[in-house]
């Protein structure tokens, strides 16, 4: 694993958490597709409905940091056969990401069926790639192998997408409000004077989504660019996604848990003040059959009051 990937990885677990849902997978390997032929290509020969995702107990790094997400979907032919679809993530360079691709389709896409050849499946690896150099590791495949050999070196299919690539212009167009803002943010991650602008250019969507998952989304949008941002940048922003809230009603969960608690002291108060005006308007009845004549015993029994409150 090399420095730029070590450690507490926010970004790769952000990039886990919006696209192990297959909703969100599907749209972004839609908008790859407009940008990377191989990707095109593959949709075109599977069935992307079918599309399901493979639980993951395979990853090599910790909770914090895994980001590589597998799937299995029907070919589009209608064939009783399924291929594999591995999902992997970089932010940097790393020249164990081929060697790690190759690791997780042995260990994950087992498919155990009568008749078969073998117990894998075909399976097609697709690299996202956000970080701020140019790299592409299937580049350095073809340095020294005759032409023939290119495409033809790997023991499965593998493609790269810059998410760079990715038109500013097909985010903002997307339906799925969280996809089109997810690469965004990690698009400009790495240019902090680009992010904010672009973020905001979503605003007129954010209404779209409900006060839920515009939270959860800004959320987890605002953790995962605490490794790229510093702390006046994330505040600038932070205050540019409450001002867009406000304009939809939205609130954050901080401020739900404040109004509740305030309309829990409001509530309260609320019930002292009928109690106490309850008192009062029982002492003063108290006090004006006591001056009718009623006797003293009487009224203190009745009222559940002392002899000193009704006579003083």
């Amino acid at each position: 694993m090399t420095t730029e990937t070590k450690g507490k990885r926010k970004h790769d677990a952000f990039f886990r958490w919006l696209f192990a849902d297959v909703n969100h997978l599907k749209t972004l390997l839609e908008l790859a597709a407009k940008v990377n032929q191989d990707v095109y290509e593959f949709l075109s020969a599977v069935n992307l409905d079918t599309l399901a995702w493979i639980p993951d107990s395979y990853s090599e790094v910790d909770d914090s940091g895994e980001a590589d997400l597998a799937f299995r979907v029907n070919v589009s032919t209608g064939a009783p056969v399924l291929v594999g679809v591995l999902v992997e993530h970089k932010s940097g360079r790393d020249p164990n990401t081929l060697n790690q691709i190759a690791r997780y389709i042995h260990s994950v896409m087992k498919l155990h069926m009568d008749n078969r050849a073998f117990d894998g499946i075909p399976t097609m690896a697709i690299i996202f790639y956000n970080g701020k150099a140019n790299w592409n590791p299937l580049k350095n495949l073809e340095d020294g192998y005759p032409e023939f050999f290119h495409g033809a070196v790997l023991p499965y299919k593998c493609t790269f997408v810059n998410m760079a690539d990715i038109p500013d212009s097909d985010c903002l167009a997307c339906e799925d409000v969280e996809v089109g803002m997810g690469i965004t943010a990690m698009k400009y991650a790495f240019a902090p004077d680009k992010l904010t602008p672009a973020l905001l250019t979503f605003k007129d969507n954010l209404g779209k989504i409900g006060r839920d998952r515009y939270t959860c989304l800004l959320h987890k949008i605002n953790v995962y660019l605490e490794e790229y941002l510093t702390e006046e940048q994330l505040k600038e922003l932070e205050m540019a996604f409450v001002s867009i809230g406000q304009k939809y009603g939205f609130v954050s969960a901080g401020d739900v848990f404040r109004k509740r608690l305030a309309d829990a002291h409001a509530e309260t108060q609320k019930v002292r003040d009928e109690l106490n005006k309850a008192e009062a308007e029982k002492l003063e009845t108290a006090r004006a059959l006591f001056k009718d004549g009623v006797p003293l015993e009487t009224l203190i029994l009745r009222f559940n009051l002392t002899k000193d409150q009704i006579i003083a």
